[in-house]
């Protein structure tokens, strides 16, 4: 990457971190070169992009030649099982240039730990959530940092949130990503689909992101057992995944347990299944007022699989004992990602990793 690129973001990094500053600082309108230019356009792009999608559908209706189209679609997207059956991934789609530039922003970077068996199956646990899981999706939901190349003959399934399959044109775009529903059915219908599958799973969701702040690494994990069960019962092998970094990319309002904030968010997850953290970041055209993440380096780190215990023929579901044994491997293999890298990749950390719940 040119050298212009980490200078900027040195800078923006180092000025960001002075919370004092009350004058917004604006960025240069000259001398920033086009890679860059289209490095944010990339990013504005994919984070506006359900509300493209929504502005496109809607306008659409003003148009009644549309409308028998309009109609048909609405029908395909009922009986549409796509997002239960792992996707409907074109290859070209997760090649687009824009991808590249998408990961180049941060820059986000893929590193392999140990190589994996096209012939058998896998989970992977991706940690920590972040406010958007911004890794996840330039890692996993896209070519942009070459897992094809680093892992050949394995194909990952980004899962989300059910709700994101009910949006029109929104769903298809992460569909032909290969992306689908965060769900037993989904899962083991990607990992009964031949060898060589894995599902990627952000397993701290919404309880986590409220916890996303830079320089901490707070995790929700000793109650997320679901996914290990479903590794048993599927004979896939659990695969630890940390990101450093996604947690430097959003400030987040203060929203300390029992505060108004936090209370608030609580109840809208319990009520909907997902939660909006209070965040901001850098704009468009200035360093300290908007949405668009800061630029921050996210280092993916892919760990060793965890295997898992067979099944007795009559056994239907995995034991709690089991269940256990392989959590606490699978977060020794977590942990040891974190503590290899830690003095590399988190420098900056106010504290080491912790397992919060």
């Amino acid at each position: 990457m040119p050298n212009t690129t980490c200078v900027e973001t040195v800078t923006e990094e180092k000025l960001t971190a002075i919370p004092q500053a009350r004058s917004v600082r604006w960025a240069p309108l000259r001398g920033i070169p086009l890679e860059r230019r289209l490095q944010m356009l990339a990013v504005c792009t994919w984070i506006s992009l359900l509300f493209i999608c929504l502005v496109t559908f809607s306008v659409c209706f003003a148009f009644p030649i549309l409308w028998p189209l309009l109609i048909a679609y609405a029908i395909f997207l009922f009986h549409d099982t796509a997002p239960e059956s792992g996707g409907r991934r074109f290859d070209c789609t997760r090649r687009w240039a824009i991808w590249r530039y998408f990961a180049n922003y941060f820059p986000v970077k893929l590193i392999k730990e140990h190589d994996l068996d096209s012939t058998s199956n896998y989970i992977f646990g991706y940690h920590p959530h972040g406010i958007i899981s911004m890794g996840a999706f330039a890692n996993f939901a896209t070519e942009a940092t070459g897992f094809s190349e680093l892992f050949p003959g394995i194909i990952p399934s980004l899962l989300t949130l059910v709700s994101n399959f009910r949006l029109p044109l929104y769903r298809d775009i992460i569909l032909a990503l290969g992306m689908g529903a965060v769900s037993r059915s989904s899962c083991e219908a990607i990992l009964n689909s031949g060898p060589g599958r894995a599902c990627v799973i952000v397993v701290g969701g919404a309880s986590e992101s409220l916890n996303a702040r830079p320089g901490i690494a707070d995790l929700t994990l000793r109650k997320r057992l679901g996914f290990i069960r479903l590794a048993i019962k599927n004979q896939a092998s659990l695969v630890p995944v940390f990101s450093f970094g996604e947690n430097e990319l959003y400030e987040q309002f203060e929203n300390s347990e029992g505060s108004v904030l936090w209370s608030v968010q609580k109840k809208m997850q319990s009520l909907l299944g997902f939660t909006i953290p209070l965040f901001h970041a850098r704009g468009i055209f200035n360093y300290d007022v908007g949405f668009v993440p800061f630029r921050h380096p996210i280092v993916t780190v892919v760990g060793r699989p965890v295997p898992v215990p067979k099944l007795a023929k009559d056994q239907v579901e995995p034991t709690k004992e089991q269940v256990l044994a392989v959590q606490e491997a699978y977060i020794d293999g977590l942990k040891a990602i974190y503590d290899k890298y830690k003095d590399v990749y988190a420098k900056d950390r106010k504290q080491d990793l912790r397992l919060i719940d």
